[in-house]
């Protein structure tokens, strides 16, 4: 899968930079959490455990993991036929593409990934499959042959009848976050990774497909079937890293759990990218992977890395081998392309290449001229963004895509497109720090956020204090965002950006397998800062969402007020010119952050909310007041121990004289304090005690 190539550069002449993994990914620039397995991939996983077995060759053998229930599949060779006739047709008119189509079969019949198919029973069950041919952009040269799966007969095709299975790739933008952490960057590939893990022998004749006999276009045409999990059969993926982890986990014991942990982190679909501390460290990882995979008759080669010795550890052939003739001027070095990345080995920077292809003044060409620049890190947010608002501002009022835009627009849109090129001149460094941050005595991400009515933005960096007392900080990765139409407020904005950037602070602490000793946020809207740090007021349902999701991945006292001027965010929010990128703050951070230590940056200051009786996201506040009847100190059903109401009246009579006897007022009088009185009640006394009684009933 590797190709080189020459590009323009600027690189120092004495250096070798190459291209590195040539993957085409499609709109994969951010991690996104993964959903639940659902019950058809928990029905894979259960497959693939009860039937992959390795035969006696050391391959693997896995069975193609066929829905229950499910359809019968007809005999489509009819179709297949037709299919065949039409790609014959083709070879007519494109003699070169014949030859390559032939090149290629013969490779998989001579590897023995495909076999002259046997005689059908009777009433057998199987299924032909069509093949087309697909050119790589980058590799005009070489075809390679897809099996199409999906192509219907009687309302049915063979991905209809298959489980997909579960993603079990990992992440893109979590793999280069990894590939970043230290100082020897690795490159490795699986030779043929699909084409490694055979299929069961009971279902090959589900993979049959037309082709001449003896490989030779002048012969008849007839039934072959692949041996080998196909590239176009939907469930294909999954089974190539189902079998690649279950290779290496069962070498784990014997050559080390860190070669599991190497393929089962580190690898995007067949290549693997890591780094490691020390060129001793890396060279013996890899010989130890290799050998691991090798008893499974999988193959790890095409080795690229900064670190000479490591590439000169391994055979010639393990390696990605050097362009003989290098122009030592630095005009067209080789570039290693890091899927969709530039890697400059020998600078050990990125950078990045525009197409220079001009595309119409149509909405069609704008949308692929701004989404041809392959960002997944956001190295180029503050570029990117303004390209995405000229696009939004270019075809807010059209709907067909190949009517030319206006002409009055046309020259803005040349000056953003023709400053793409500026980023050949871009190197941004690949490793976080020049020292391992594993020695790294205190580590810590710190992450700005920032909005503009145009766009919300928000940048991490790693800052990492060594035992010399040297700090670094490394650009880790950014996003930026369009601002919704609806012109919302700019305190709503920076709230969506202050939630952009936990959402970015939980990612990178989730992918980058890393203890951080400190997470740090930063805003320049105090407004946001007083909704965050607030325990006494209610908001609206828009800010108290934002509010609670901010709450969910972070504390309070982890948001610092930052000035505009020194918040790096703000490049990505307002957008800056491709020319202007390298000499902003936006790849090295403030400067507070290379002065300060861990301990001063934190300031503990308390934020409080801005105005609020003026704030309309603040709920007014309600007082409700209730009223409550004192219970009667007297109960009335107390009254049942007196047979008559005079009896009643005398007794309470009584209690008030005694009562009052208490008093300091009546201290002067003879009936003072708690003493058997034989006077008669006077008339004040009978008086209250026939209110009492009437109250409490």
């Amino acid at each position: 899968m590797h190709v080189k190539e020459t590009q323009p550069s600027f690189s120092k002449p004495n250096k070798t930079p190459e291209r590195l993994l040539g993957h085409t990914v499609f709109n994969q620039t951010e991690h996104d959490n993964k959903p639940a397995p659902s019950i058809e991939d928990i029905l894979f996983l259960e497959i693939m455990d009860r039937n992959v077995y390795r035969d006696d060759t050391g391959s693997w053998v896995a069975p193609l993991p066929f829905k229950e229930p499910r359809r019968r599949l007809p005999n489509n060779k009819e179709h297949a036929v037709k299919r065949f006739e039409s790609l014959q047709c083709q070879f007519r008119r494109k003699p070169e593409m014949q030859k390559q189509y032939v090149a290629f079969m013969e490779r998989i019949i001579a590897n023995g990934h495909a076999e002259v198919a046997p005689p059908l029973r009777e009433d057998e069950e199987c299924w032909f499959l069509p093949s087309f041919g697909v050119y790589h952009p980058q590799k005009p040269n070489q075809i390679r042959v897809v099996f199409d799966s999906s192509a219907q007969y009687c309302g049915v095709s063979l991905d209809d009848v298959l489980l997909t299975g579960p993603d079990l790739n990992n992440s893109l933008l979590g793999v280069l976050l990894r590939f970043r952490k230290e100082r020897v960057a690795i490159l490795a590939d699986i030779q043929q990774m699909f084409h490694c893990f055979l299929v069961h022998g009971n279902h090959r004749n589900f993979l049959r497909f037309l082709w001449h006999e003896d490989n030779d276009p002048k012969k008849a045409v007839i039934d072959y079937r692949m041996k080998v999990h196909v590239f176009g059969n939907s469930p294909s993926p999954a089974v190539a890293i189902y079998g690649l982890r279950r290779a290496i986990a069962e070498g784990a014991e014997k050559y080390g759990t860190d070669t599991v942990k190497f393929v089962e982190r580190h690898f995007y679909v067949d290549d693997g990218l890591v780094s490691l501390p020390s060129e001793v460290e890396a060279i013996n990882l890899l010989q130890r992977t290799q050998a691991s995979l090798a008893e499974s008759n999988l193959r790890l080669h095409k080795f690229v890395s900064n670190g000479p010795a490591v590439t000169g550890a391994f055979p010639p052939e393990d390696c990605v081998p050097l362009i003989k003739d290098l122009d030592l001027s630095g005009e067209t070095p080789p570039m290693q392309r890091s899927l969709g990345l530039l890697w400059e080995i020998g600078l050990d920077t990125f950078t990045f290449s525009a197409s220079t292809i001009i595309k119409p003044f149509t909405r069609r060409g704008v949308l692929s001229t701004v989404n041809s620049v392959f960002d997944p890190m956001g190295m180029l947010a503050p570029v990117t963004i303004e390209g995405r608002a000229l696009l939004r501002e270019l075809t807010s009022e059209l709907n067909d895509w190949d009517i030319p835009l206006p002409e009055d627009k046309l020259k803005k849109w040349e000056t953003w497109r023709d400053s793409l090129q500026v980023l050949k001149e871009l190197h941004v460094p690949r490793a976080y720090a020049s020292a391992s941050l594993t020695k790294a005595v205190h580590t810590e991400l710190c992450v700005f956020s920032d909005a503009s009515n145009m766009a919300i933005g928000a940048i991490a960096y790693l800052r990492a204090s060594q035992e010399d007392g040297k700090v670094e900080v490394g650009f880790v990765m950014g996003k930026a965002k369009l601002a919704p139409q609806s012109e919302p407020t700019i305190p709503r904005l920076e709230l969506c950006a202050a939630v952009l950037a936990v959402e970015m602070a939980d990612l990178i602490r989730e992918e980058l397998d890393l203890k951080l000793d400190a997470v740090r946020f930063y805003t320049d809207s105090k407004v946001v800062l007083g909704y965050i740090y607030n325990t006494t007021k209610r908001f609206y349902t828009y800010v108290h969402n934002r509010v609670q999701r901010i709450r969910q991945s972070s504390r309070p006292e982890q948001w610092h007020y930052v000035r505009t001027d020194e918040n790096p965010a703000d490049h990505a929010s307002r957008s800056l010119p491709a020319s202007h990128l390298a000499q902003s703050s936006w790849f090295t951070g403030p400067s507070f952050l290379h002065q300060l230590s861990a301990e001063t940056a934190q300031t503990g200051e308390k934020f409080e909310l801005i105005d609020p009786g003026n704030d309309s996201e603040i709920r007014p506040q309600v007082h409700t007041y209730t009223t409550q009847l004192e219970e009667p100190v007297l109960n009335p059903d107390r009254f049942h121990r007196f047979s008559t109401f005079t009896s009643l009246l005398r007794a309470v009579a009584f209690l008030i004289h005694m009562a009052r006897s208490h008093k300091q007022s009546n201290q002067n009088n003879r009936c003072t304090g708690w003493h058997m009185c034989h006077l008669p009640r006077n008339v004040d006394e009978i008086a209250q005690a026939k209110c009492v009684i009437l109250q409490a009933a």
